[in-house]
């Protein structure tokens, strides 16, 4: 388990500052099996988990929707059969933020 999990999100605005590229390489080491990867050149954590069926994928998704709820930061989350994709980023900033890998660590662990 990631020390990360054990994190609580910090509030952001506009003027929060993205991570660097040294910052997002040290906290890549705490995520296993995320990718970083651009997309709208916004720099992105993304990973696809995989599910015995449509049931599971669904049930994972509605945890994941609690957490983000719970921590007031939200992913984008594709669920399909037998897999869902989340992808974690900050907005605000158009990049990452240290929540996003406390998020992508929070994500793991309910994935158990």
């Amino acid at each position: 388990m990631s020390d990360l999990s054990r994190e609580h999100c910090s509030p952001i605005n506009a003027t929060s500052l993205k991570l660097d590229e040294s910052q997002i390489d040290q906290l890549m080491k705490d995520v296993d099996g995320w990718k970083l990867l651009h997309k709208d050149n916004e720099a992105r954590l993304e990973k696809t988990f995989q599910f015995k069926d449509f049931n599971q994928a669904l049930d994972f998704t509605n945890r994941i929707g609690q957490l983000a709820n719970e921590e007031d930061h939200h992913p984008a989350i594709l669920t399909e059969w037998g897999k869902v994709t989340v992808d974690w980023w900050t907005q605000k900033i158009k990049g990452l933020h240290r929540n996003d890998f406390i998020m992508a660590a929070k994500t793991d662990e309910i994935s158990l």
